[in-house]
């Protein structure tokens, strides 16, 4: 039996004349980080939409957690939490209060203290009381991913999470990716960085024109290709050793005067 947690069989999107889904087959197994990659508008996100129920296929068949998206649309809600490219916070309220919203949103019994103990999972005590307008990005990037959390979602979706960040925040919120697969919580995520996908994913899958052309796992995609050619490149030195060269040339020439 098939412990895909995720499955994808077929699934066929246009909008208006525009086909952007065109027969997409993919699996995820439990406690797997999958990583979709694609450029811009390789239809990354109109896949997440659909899984997560927030727009409907026109064919195939998707199921999530043993539900069919079409089907038990409801249940399938109840089984993930989606992330999406731009962080879904209330500025006017601090991070301690946008944890403790969605907690009783999704009726989690002492709401209060799943917030807190959240927010020291994700080194945000000291920020808890600080209206979440005023975090960095990195910050309210794991604010967000903290959010997704409450109720323990059985699959997360995260819709290029990293994109606008700054170098650092990013290794922040890949270190909570990171923390969070090693927990055994199933991942689906989305990004157009190859580097993002070669940190974080057990297995890649690249979607392209409508299709997914690859699936494997990082090394897998490396035989794809030719062996590495070993080339030899004439290396300009750097200033700083330029620097030290000519350091060094006068301190001989001192020495021997």
């Amino acid at each position: 039996m098939s412990n895909a947690v995720i499955s994808v069989k077929g699934l066929k999107k246009s909008f208006k004349d525009k086909e952007v889904l065109k027969g997409v087959d993919f699996e995820v197994q439990r406690g797997e980080v999958f990583a979709l990659l694609g450029s811009n508008g390789a239809g990354k996100t109109t896949t997440v939409n659909i899984l997560s129920t927030l727009i409907k296929l026109d064919d195939g068949e998707v199921g999530i957690c043993g539900y069919d998206v079409k089907q038990n649309p409801q249940r399938v809600r109840q089984s993930i939490s989606l992330t999406g490219q731009f962080a879904a916070l209330d500025g006017m309220h601090t991070g301690r209060e946008n944890l403790i919203l969605i907690a009783k949103l999704r009726g989690v019994s002492n709401p209060t203290q799943v917030a807190d103990n959240l927010l020291a999972k994700f080194s945000l005590t000291e920020v808890a009381n600080r209206r979440a307008d005023q975090y960095s990005g990195g910050m309210k990037r794991r604010l967000d991913i903290a959010m997704s959390l409450i109720g323990m979602p059985e699959v997360i979706f995260l819709d290029e999470p990293t994109t606008g960040l700054d170098p650092e925040a990013r290794i922040e919120v890949w270190n909570t990716i990171k923390e969070l697969a090693s927990g055994g919580t199933t991942i689906l995520l989305t990004t157009q960085y190859l580097e993002e996908a070669e940190q974080l994913a057990d297995r890649i899958a690249i979607l392209h024109g409508g299709k997914i052309i690859t699936t494997g796992t990082l090394s897998e995609l490396k035989k794809m290709f030719p062996p590495a050619k070993v080339e030899y490149v004439e290396k300009q030195p750097t200033l700083e050793e330029i620097f030290l060269a000519i350091i060094d040339k006068k301190e001989e020439v001192y020495h021997e005067e």
